[in-house]
């Protein structure tokens, strides 16, 4: 049966935390075999977020909070929508789940999660600014995100890619549990 509310193109990426993003890279790129597609050094200090290629335009990606709490189950939501505070969880965790959507579709998906009583966060032009996105979209932005709730509070977002991710995505070195960074950086 077909989804007759929204047209999603399966997962965009599936966002997990881990407590030593080189270790992190070494297995999904070493042991896996997936290419690191996409890194983000969060402003202020506030981690990382690395996006590996799933293959089928698919995405895994990984956050990495300094001081994040240890790996603890239960402890596994965000709190906040992101763009509205802190959206840190602890390693191991499940950050968040993002479904694909088409790009031409953000606006009117919005509207009708809405419309349904859904509470949705600021749309996120993602973008290599030094805040990491956007409120306007512009030729640096690489997905358009929005946030919202399931029922029993885990994080959902609905993303659209708005370009082709480049071999130059690739700019930051992880960093491991202390905080220190590799040497150099993955594919460089």
């Amino acid at each position: 049966m077909s989804n007759t509310e929204f047209e999603l193109g399966g997962v965009c990426h599936l966002a997990l935390v881990c407590q030593d993003m080189q270790r992190t890279v070494d297995f999904y790129t070493n042991v896996l075999g997936m290419k690191l597609a996409k890194t983000v050094e969060l402003p202020n200090g506030n981690g990382q977020h690395f996006f590996f290629d799933m293959g089928g335009g698919q995405f895994i990606a990984f956050f990495w909070f300094p001081g994040a709490p240890e790996r603890a189950p239960g402890v596994a939501s965000s709190a906040v929508l992101p763009g509205t505070g802190d959206i840190r969880t602890a390693h191991a965790s499940m950050n968040h789940v993002s479904f694909k959507i088409p790009v031409d579709k953000f606006e009117e998906y919005k509207e009708k999660l809405e419309a349904k009583g859904v509470r949705t966060g600021p749309i996120l032009n993602h973008d290599d600014s030094e805040r990491t996105w956007s409120p306007e979209i512009h030729e640096g932005t690489y997905v358009r995100s929005m946030y919202f709730f399931d029922p029993d509070g885990i994080l959902l977002e609905f993303a659209a890619w708005t370009r082709e991710l480049r071999d130059g995505d690739v700019a930051h070195a992880p960093y491991d549990a202390d905080g220190v960074p590799a040497a150099t950086i993955p594919g460089a």
